[in-house]
């Protein structure tokens, strides 16, 4: 199977590395920092289990899709539509766009932009993992993936379980996208906003009671939109904190750098969400205000 990663950030590296090292063709599209490092050495994919380097072609034109069975989409929820416009000319007719990005809607802003010849899955990401440099993926924990149902899911979910991902495919992808919604709601605006890692923030004064709040606002603004989320949410914020303690969200990892982060595509949407459907959300807006204040201040030195 020929894959090509669109956005090859932690995540599409992670989950590109782990098909590449399984003997699919990979081709990864990012920045030329890191296609400049893969070219050279090949992607460093360092897990607890191993840490070797794993070959991979890599480029920074949309391009690269050509011939790709399956596309790995997994740039930042604000850049959905242009990137998807980026690789709408090379797509190969029948190619899976698996979506493997933080918010609700991506699948169906990136199905919007692509002819009706390319399927579009959505997919629920659980993984931990950082850029540690250039082609340099450490993983933290985790790495299963939830993907909804396709003409070729099946085919690409056993591709990926054998590769070492655990895969498995979900009638209910809007429901666990919430549900996911629900984790990035609860942990990543209080992380960016302190600069703590997820076992740190848990155990700070209040904190709890402010999780437990966000997450009764998602759940009220999900019920209105009448989307079941699957599972125990309080025991699935619970354990978040518990698995991955060293963890900082991509929120605050992205304004530590001074970038734009996701913020309204998370808290954000919730709050868009709760206005249009009469559902009131004031913690999601006091974590979505103070997140965007603190981009417009990094945004602003960036530039003075």
């Amino acid at each position: 199977m020929k894959v090509a990663v669109m956005g090859a950030g932690a995540v599409g590296c992670y989950y590109g590395a782990m098909l590449a090292r399984a003997g699919h063709e990979d081709e990864l599209l990012g920045r030329p920092s890191h296609v400049e490092a893969d070219t050279a050495k090949g992607i460093r994919l360092e897990t607890k289990a191993f840490d070797e380097f794993v070959k991979v072609t890599a480029s920074t034109e949309a391009s690269a899709v050509q011939g790709a069975d399956l596309v790995l989409f997994c740039v930042k929820s604000t850049d959905s539509e242009s990137a998807a416009g980026q690789i709408k000319p090379h797509l190969a007719p029948g190619a899976l766009v698996l979506t493997l990005q933080n918010g609700v809607d991506n699948d169906e802003r990136v199905r919007s932009v692509l002819p009706p010849s390319n399927e579009v899955a959505a997919a629920v990401v659980y993984v931990a993992t950082e850029m540690a440099g250039p082609g340099h993926v450490k993983h933290h924990g985790r790495g299963e993936l939830v993907i909804a149902p396709s003409r070729t899911s099946e085919q690409v979910a056993q591709h990926l379980v054998a590769a070492g991902v655990p895969t498995q495919i979900s009638a209910n992808v809007r429901g666990s996208l919430w549900a996911k919604l629900i984790l990035n709601c609860a942990y990543n605006a209080l992380s960016a906003v302190t600069q703590l890692p997820y076992g740190v923030l848990a155990k700070g004064i209040g904190v709890t009671d402010v999780i437990r709040d966000v997450v009764a606002e998602c759940l009220a603004v999900a019920k209105a939109e009448g989307v079941e989320v699957p599972g125990d949410t309080d025991a699935a914020v619970r354990g978040i904190a518990q698995s991955m303690p060293s963890q900082y969200s991509s929120t605050a990892q992205d304004l530590a750098r001074g970038k734009l982060s996701e913020i309204d595509h998370l808290n954000g949407l919730v709050v868009r969400r709760g206005e249009a459907l009469g559902v009131p959300t004031p913690a999601n807006r006091v974590l979505f205000v103070l997140v965007k204040l603190l981009e417009g201040k990094r945004q602003q030195g960036t530039h003075s």
